[in-house]
Parts: C-alpha cells; sequence; structure tokens
C-alpha cells in the first residue's frame, strides 16, 4: 500500500529535463580525451589535498543535510521542492548478493541502506542514492544530480565528497577495470594518505567466491541497465565524467 501510494505521488514530480538544462544527457555524450581526462585527475587530487577535511557527522545528520540539499538543488531547476524521507537502513538483501554494492534503493518501497562505512565518499552515496527515492531511476541521472548538488554546496565535507567520486571514476575508467593499474593510478595522483586510503577501500572482494559473485551480478546488472534504456555499469564512471 505505502509503494502504490508513493508511485502515485510520484507521477506528479516535475522532473529535471537533462538534455535541456545540462545540453546533455545518456544519449547525448562526448567522449573525454585520455589527456583531459589525466589533467582532471591531477586538478582534482590539487584541490582535494589542499582542502582535506576529515571531521565527520553522524550518518543521521548527514542524511538529512543532504536530503535538504538535494531538495533544494532540484527544486532550482524545476521550481518543485520534492521532499522525501532521510532515513537510512544499514542493512538490504542485495547486500548480500552484491559484494561490492555500497548502497541500494528499493525501487518500489523507497528504502534506502548504506551497507559500510564508505568514508568521505558517503555524502555522494547517500545523496545518490536519494535521487532514486526521489524517483531518479537511471544511475547516470542519480550520479549528476548528487555530483551537482554537492559541489555546489558551498560545504567543504560535501563539495570533498563530489570532488573524491569525480577523482575515483576517472581513475576507474583510466585503468580499465584492471585493479593493479588502478592501484599504480591512484599512487601517481599523490594523494594525501588520508585520502588514498579512502579510494583503497572501494576495492572489489578479496575472496575468489567474493569476487566470482560479485562478477555473476555485474554483469547481471549491466544487462538490467541496458534493458531499461541505459548504458550499463559504464554510467556509474565513463558516462557520468563524460556528462
Amino acid at each position: 500500500g505505502s509503494a502504490l501510494r508513493d508511485w502515485r505521488d510520484r507521477r506528479r514530480i516535475r522532473r529535471v529535463a537533462f538534455l535541456r538544462e545540462f545540453g546533455t544527457d545518456g544519449r547525448h555524450l562526448t567522449p573525454m580525451p585520455r589527456e583531459r581526462r589525466e589533467a582532471e585527475v591531477a586538478a582534482l587530487a590539487e584541490r582535494l589535498n589542499d582542502g582535506l577535511v576529515l571531521e565527520r557527522p553522524s550518518r543521521r545528520e548527514l542524511a538529512i543535510e543532504v536530503e535538504e540539499r538535494l531538495t533544494g538543488y532540484i527544486a532550482s531547476i524545476t521550481g518543485q521542492r520534492v521532499r522525501s524521507s532521510a532515513e537510512v537502513r544499514s542493512f538490504g538483501l542485495v547486500s548480500l548478493a552484491f559484494p561490492s554494492a555500497l548502497g541500494a534503493c528499493d525501487i518500489l518501497t523507497g528504502d534506502v541502506a548504506l551497507f559500510r562505512d564508505a568514508g568521505l565518499f558517503e555524502p555522494h552515496i547517500i545523496a545518490h542514492e536519494f535521487s532514486h527515492r526521489k524517483g531518479y531511476w537511471k544511475e547516470l541521472d542519480a550520479q549528476v544530480l548528487a555530483y551537482l548538488t554537492l559541489v555546489q554546496s558551498g560545504e567543504p565535507r560535501l563539495v570533498q565528497s563530489a570532488l573524491l567520486e569525480r577523482l575515483y571514476r576517472n581513475l576507474r575508467v583510466l585503468a580499465h577495470g584492471d585493479e593493479a593499474a588502478f592501484d599504480r593510478l591512484a599512487g601517481r595522483a599523490a594523494l594525501r594518505p588520508e585520502l588514498e586510503a579512502t579510494l583503497r577501500r572501494l576495492r572489489p572482494p578479496s575472496s575468489a567466491v567474493g569476487r566470482g559473485l560479485d562478477a555473476g551480478m555485474r554483469r547481471v546488472y549491466d544487462a538490467r541497465m541496458r534493458a531499461a534504456g541505459q548504458n550499463g555499469l559504464s554510467d556509474y564512471d565513463l558516462g557520468f565524467t563524460n556528462f
């Protein structure tokens, strides 16, 4: 019953028209040249090193702040304040099947869960999942709304999370899925130890069983995304950074 009411309410939402507002969307992306991507990594690393913020509020406090910021950012574009819950759970069944997942939003109930401490990435992950909760189901759309909300917030720890996400995704694209290459690129970025350690916390499962399960779920999820009119898992990093 709650899911049906939520579905009814979301039908009244005025959604962000990405192509009209930003000149691009998931179907109109311009590839970023490798040299420009490498230059962006260097610029992001320098900015993150200069503005490091280690102080962290409780997850509850952070979720409330992110919800308010996200609501305000979307309203600045659409003229409509779409308020939703700031509740974040700590468990979801998807975490059992998809070991590398950090968080998820249930498409039916809008329940958001974060499965582990993501450190300095947490504001962006919460903003991403809350974007889903507000009805933006495409991963690229959620990535963009989360990033733009946080980076223009003016709050140092929120800006930091957005920039760290963009740095991480650029490194993922440059590494082409090779974990050894990712480690070399992360080391070459000359980040402060606290930032580099945060990047390395997002590694895939270490056990053979965990890696196999994760790889299988990634193939399934990639196929599901493509069936839903998205570009697949590349929307998280290649699509997001090209946007």
